[in-house]
């Protein structure tokens, strides 16, 4: 499925948020957050991987 330039740019950015909330609980020097953000992204990708589509007009 082909996407377009604004929609890969969209994931770009959805995965470079994730990067920098890592990033912001590593810097605390807690592994135990960093575990617990790495839980709540995945829950968070899961949901969006797994949401039903949007009705497609089909006439």
């Amino acid at each position: 499925m082909p996407i377009n330039e604004k929609e890969y740019n969209g994931h770009l950015f959805d995965q470079l948020t994730l990067v920098e909330r890592i990033e912001k609980q590593v810097q605390k020097g807690d592994l135990e957050l960093v575990k617990e953000e790495i839980a709540t992204l995945k829950k968070e990708i899961n949901r969006k991987l797994y949401q039903k589509l949007p009705l497609i007009d089909s006439q």
